[in-house]
Parts: structure tokens; C-alpha cells; sequence
């Protein structure tokens, strides 16, 4: 959680390796697994990014290419990190269509990219993302493009799927609203530096920092007209 340009996204990508070098510093460590990812070269990011750690973004068109299919791009995840044959990883993404609610199933699959919704095409980006069963999921602003229906839906799914698949989500989130939805802990950035981390409860309740403080006051009052979270509405009522 942080104001615009404080360093969230730069995070998520240097957890995947796709951070600007030249414009960005990592340094330090980013432990996975007991690997400090960090330390790894290109050909070792390829196999975890995508197979043990996925990202969704706010634009998920960016994340497709406009002249293939929507299904075979979901395919094309599962059949560079396994040996599956490219029939079966064609019937696993036709299966994970469905269970994202993407329906009518075959219409879906040979869509382009531009004959889908916001909607439709970030759950098709979801599918690509977890297709492959990975461990972390960084979820970027992943409502911000969409309505206020299809983001309770959309968050709802995303706390649906982490029971499910029992995988663990870093959510990149200026809405208090998303947050109190899907967050365990709270890890608020100022300037590219942690300011303030905790559990949900106490961060939400009685945040130390002033500046945590500043932000949640300045939100709270827009969290009314937010899509109807249970906790969101939990908090707006203190």
C-alpha cells in the first residue's frame, strides 16, 4: 500500500526479475524458497517466473498479444514450463476458462483479445497466471481498470482461488476497500521504503506511522461508495 510512485510495482517486478537494471537498484535480497532471487540470472528466473511465481497486472491486455487467441495464450504458459503436449495444455486451459466463469467456453477460447471485456480479459490474464499452480501471485492494481460489479467479483474469485489452490498473494493495492478484502498484513511504502508493516486488524485499528494514518483517513471516506466488502464495511463503521 502507497501513494502513486513509491515503489510497489518496482517490488513486484524485481521478484520477477523484470525490473529495469539501468533505471532501478535492487539490492539486498528477496528470499524464495531459499534462493535469493536477486542473486539469480535470466535462464534460473525462467523457471520460476510464471511456474512458481506469476503476476497480474491493472492492464491485462498488456500481458496479451493481440493476434493470438485468448485460450492458446493461456496454453502457451502451461507448455513452456512442462512437458505436456500442447493438446492436453489446450484442454487444461479450456478447463481453467471454465473455472473462472468464462462462458461460453469454446466462444471464449478463440477470442481475440479485443473481442473480450475488461472483465473477461483480466480473467483470462488470471488463468495464464495460475495455470501453471504457482506458489505466489502478485496481483498489481488488479481491479483498477474495472467496474465496481466486476471488481467485487473479481476479488471475490481471488479470495475463492487462494482457498482453493492455497497460494499465497502479494496484493498491490492503493484501496483500503480491496485490501480489507483479501489482506492478512498490511505493508505500507513512502518514497521506495517500508514506513509502517503489520496485521490487518492492528494497521486498519491503530497505525503508528503518520503518514499511515494520513492515507487511511484520506481513504476511508471514499471506501462508502467502494463495491460492497464486508470487512471494508467493517472498518468504515469505526
Amino acid at each position: 500500500m502507497g501513494e502513486s510512485g513509491c515503489g510497489k510495482t518496482s517490488v513486484a517486478l524485481a521478484l520477477l526479475g523484470l525490473h529495469n537494471a539501468k533505471q532501478t537498484g535492487a539490492t539486498g535480497e528477496m528470499m524464495f524458497r531459499g534462493q535469493n532471487l536477486l542473486a539469480l540470472d535470466e535462464r534460473a528466473f525462467r523457471k520460476i517466473r510464471g511456474a512458481k511465481i506469476a503476476m497480474i497486472s491493472q492492464e491485462p491486455s498488456a500481458a496479451l498479444c493481440p493476434v493470438r487467441r485468448a485460450g492458446a495464450q493461456i496454453a502457451d504458459v502451461l507448455y513452456s514450463h512442462t512437458k505436456r503436449g500442447w493438446k492436453s495444455c489446450r484442454a487444461e486451459a479450456g478447463r481453467w476458462l471454465e473455472r473462472l466463469g468464462l462462458e461460453p467456453t469454446n466462444r471464449l477460447f478463440d477470442a481475440y483479445p479485443h473481442q473480450l471485456s475488461g472483465g473477461q480479459l483480466q480473467r483470462v490474464a488470471l488463468a495464464q497466471a495460475l495455470i501453471c499452480k504457482p506458489e505466489l501471485l502478485i496481483a498489481d492494481e488488479p481491479t483498477a481498470a474495472l467496474d465496481a460489479r466486476s471488481q467485487a467479483q473479481f476479488i471475490e474469485l481471488m479470495r475463492r482461488l487462494r482457498a482453493e489452490l492455497r497460494i499465497s498473494i502479494l496484493l498491490i493495492s492503493h484501496t483500503p476497500a480491496i485490501q480489507a478484502s483479501l489482506a492478512d498484513r498490511i505493508v505500507v511504502m513512502r518514497a521506495g521504503r517500508i514506513v509502517e508493516e503489520g496485521g490487518f486488524e492492528q494497521m486498519f485499528r491503530k497505525p503508528s506511522d503518520p503518514y499511515t494514518r494520513a492515507m487511511l483517513c484520506a481513504r476511508a471516506g471514499a471506501m462508502a461508495d467502494e463495491p460492497s466488502f464486508s470487512r471494508a464495511e467493517e472498518y468504515v463503521s469505526r
